[in-house]
Parts: C-alpha cells; sequence; structure tokens
C-alpha cells in the first residue's frame, strides 16, 4: 500500500498585502499552537506535541503580512481526491475585520491538489458569516451526520 498522498505542490495567492501559502517551512508550530491553546474556544489547552502532529497529517495554510508575520491560519484534513475538512482557522487581532479568513477558506479551494474534492466541511459555532462568504452552506442534513463525543460530553 502507498503512503497517504500529501500535497505535493506549493500553493500561493494575493490578496491586499497578504500572500496565502502552503509553504510549511514558512508555518511557525509554536506560534499556531499559542493562539489555538490560548484564544479559541475549540483547541483551549492543546499541548503542542497535539498541534505538531496535527500539523504534519494535513495541510497548512498561513496567511502573511507584507512583512512576513503571520496574520491567519488554517489547516486541511484531506484525502485529496474528494473529501477536505477545514479547520483550526483563526486570524490574529491585528488583521481582523479585512476578511482574511474568509478569503482563506475560499481561495485554498484553487489549490491544484485538491482540484477533484467535491466535499468540504468544516465547523464552528459562531463564525458562520465568515464562511457563508466563502460559499459554505449550512449542512442541508445535519440529522445525517454523526460524532464520537469526548468523554464527559454528551
Amino acid at each position: 500500500m502507498t503512503p497517504p498522498p500529501r500535497a505535493s505542490r506549493l500553493f500561493e495567492a494575493h490578496f491586499q498585502d497578504y500572500t496565502l501559502s502552503t509553504d510549511r517551512g514558512r508555518i511557525d508550530p509554536v506560534g499556531v499552537h499559542r493562539f489555538l491553546a490560548e484564544h479559541s474556544y475549540w483547541a483551549r489547552g492543546i499541548t503542542l506535541e497535539l498541534v505538531v502532529r496535527a500539523l504534519e497529517g494535513s495541510l497548512p495554510i498561513g496567511v502573511f503580512a507584507a512583512d512576513g508575520t503571520l496574520a491567519a491560519f488554517g489547516r486541511v484534513v484531506t484525502d485529496y481526491a474528494v473529501f477536505a475538512y477545514l479547520r483550526d482557522v483563526f486570524c490574529l487581532p491585528q488583521h481582523r475585520g479585512r476578511g482574511l479568513a474568509s478569503w482563506l477558506a475560499r481561495d485554498i479551494r484553487d489549490h491544484p491538489d485538491l482540484a477533484t474534492v467535491s466535499s468540504w466541511m468544516l465547523g464552528t459555532q459562531d463564525a458562520h458569516a465568515v464562511y457563508e462568504r466563502a460559499g459554505y452552506r449550512r449542512a442541508p442534513h445535519p440529522d445525517w451526520y454523526m460524532t464520537v463525543p469526548k468523554s464527559g460530553e454528551s
């Protein structure tokens, strides 16, 4: 059996003074961990080890300001064929209000290694409008989807 697929082509896009890039070398795992562990509701308290493992098993996306610093982030968990799940999207406070998260969610779908993906998903508690601007819609049949809750959750 062959190893799982992985994006083989670097993808970049530009918007205003920002660059979206899938160049893994530009992503700072410590900075991503800091934001997720301290400021996100979905990954609060996550360990650096888990963030590094998650980055290794997915397609990370950085949005970089003109000076090269990280402005926004997300990652795609995918089979590179038919399914992709966008998650861990965040925008640093000083870059919010510029449409970066919507742009990331929309333009990552142009990555050539994701061209055949027909099913895109994401989960959000409070940013529906951000992702609707990127073309996402609420699941038409949410009762068809199932999940395995973490221990202690119902």
